[in-house]
């Protein structure tokens, strides 16, 4: 009796009969072969062996998810369906081939299944030596040939999938061939020490308390002097050292920052560390002491013009924030209403370019108390940009997230909506240094049309959206339509 790899390897011989690679005519059945080769040096799992043997089948043949997870089981079918794109029939490839990316990438990320980055490593590596030898005879003149004629987006394309599957695969040798083919053609997109044999120290945070969460990760106590920000699944090695590279320029400007002495691995994810003594998140401090919020709230109002009293130049490399902001809404609203999304694009142009600071991601979770001063821990979101960038967040966290369901804000900060929503006055107050209700509804009004579009973003990045989540952005939309046809501009 044949094994499941057996079978695996029958079956697709037969349904890859006749086919051949793009490149020089090569019959398809080598690749998946190839593949599978790569994945036997990181495994012995037949599951995810037959998983590479079949990745193709769906894209490449009349076979389905259906035959295949009949003949060879969920999982096996669940491993190939991760690497399978959306067809998108009748329209061009060329046309598709970033949103069909971005979508599978999506899919990769959130996925649990070590053998799911093991096939995609496997893949991207059999297909990377492809380009690499390709690229070694005709240079430049490779790219014609594809669907995406622009190098610096298969760049972005292989970069991105080397980082995911970083922590989990970086000391395997197909992750290093990996990254020296990608050097290759883009040199220096990786450090080469990437190349060479790395350990991270290994941390665990159990049984430590945790101090705060975001929308990144979650932040702990590990003892009495260290804390650990543990990043979500979502985030790289590369993304963990931006904010730390983002967190010493910040410390450098003047921003009261805390700085991170070193990267390790918490199970599957990335944590930095931070030496900061006897010191808790103003969260923390305010779900104890929740009759001092407008303390609280002058504390985070005064870190805040800190942050936007400091002036940068072009030299410094900070982006500005008003690309995120559209970013937000050709990822987000764009998906459900084009004209409403133009409406917002010309409201946002109306933001005046600044030479000052934002934080990007401004809320309690993001600072520690240490000695009564304030530190902010999470600087990946710094940029340039209006002072309405980081008041828009607040009103997002304190307000905004609380209207379908208080429980959401309050798990998030660890206080109850109502003190969120205290603290989000006080704070505007002390900020403005006004107690004009016409002024606070002014810049209110204009806060809350940056937070609507940022949660209608948020909830586009999910693998699907559910009937809940499509009733949350059609209100959000409800109110977006009202507000960009009385706003004329977001300046205050």
């Amino acid at each position: 009796m044949m094994n499941l790899l057996e079978e695996s390897i029958v079956y697709a011989t037969v349904m890859y009969q006749g086919k051949v690679r793009k490149f020089k005519g090569v019959p398809f059945i080598l690749h998946p072969m190839e593949v599978a080769q790569i994945l036997a040096t990181m495994t012995d799992d037949q599951e995810v062996l037959a998983a590479g043997i079949l990745h193709d089948i769906l894209e490449e043949t009349s076979g389905t998810l259906q035959d295949i997870e009949k003949r060879f089981g969920k999982r096996v079918a669940m491993i190939v369906a991760s690497e399978s794109e959306n067809d998108y029939p009748g329209e061009d490839r060329c046309a598709t081939w970033k949103r069909r990316k971005e979508e599978s990438l999506k899919v990769l990320k959130n996925s649990n299944d070590i053998g799911v980055q093991m096939l995609w490593l496997a893949d991207k590596l059999a297909n990377m030596r492809s380009l690499a030898r390709i690229y070694s005879e005709q240079g430049e003149a490779l790219w014609k040939s594809l669907h995406q004629s622009d190098p610096e987006e298969h760049c972005w394309y292989y970069r991105t999938v080397a980082e995911i599957v970083e922590l989990q695969l970086n000391k395997t040798g197909a992750f290093k061939e990996l990254v020296k083919h990608i050097n290759f053609i883009w040199p220096g997109t990786f450090d080469s020490d990437k190349a060479r044999y790395k350990k991270y120290k290994e941390v665990s945070v159990d049984g430590c308390k945790m101090l705060g969460r975001g929308a990144k990760g979650e932040v702990y106590r590990f003892d009495d002097e260290l804390i650990i920000k543990v990043y979500n699944q979502n985030n790289t090695y590369h993304d963990v050292e931006q904010e730390i590279a983002l967190s010493r320029k910040a410390f450098i400007l003047g921003i009261p920052t805390a700085i991170s002495f070193g990267i390790v691995s918490v199970g599957r994810q990335y944590g930095s560390m931070y030496e900061l003594v006897e010191s808790d998140t103003v969260s923390v401090c305010l779900s104890r002491n929740p009759g001092q919020v407008d303390f609280y709230a002058k504390m985070m109002a005064d870190l805040a013009r800190t942050i936007h009293n400091t002036e940068v130049t072009d030299e410094d490399g900070f982006p500005d924030a008003v690309d995120r902001m559209t970013g937000y809404i050709k990822r987000g609203i764009a998906y459900e209403s084009e004209e409403l999304a133009e409406k917002c694009l010309r409201l946002v142009e109306t933001i005046p370019k600044m030479t000052t600071l934002v934080h990007g991601d401004f809320h309690t979770g993001n600072v520690f108390v240490q000695n009564g001063e304030p530190l902010l821990i999470d600087m990946d979101r710094l940029s340039t940009g209006h002072p309405l960038v980081d008041i828009s967040g607040i009103y997002y966290f304190y307000v905004l997230l609380g209207e379908d369901d208080p429980s959401v804000v309050e798990d998030f900060m660890g206080f109850s909506y109502q003190t969120a929503t205290v603290f989000y006055d006080r704070f505007l107050k002390h900020y403005l240094n006004t107690e004009d209700e016409g002024k606070i509804k002014e810049v209110t009004e204009k806060a809350a049309l940056l937070g609507y579009i940022r949660l209608i973003h948020k909830i586009h990045k999910n693998p699907e959206i559910t009937e809940t989540d499509q009733r949350i952005i059609n209100r959000c939309l409800e109110k977006i339509t009202v507000m960009v046809d009385k706003l004329t501009s977001l300046n205050f």
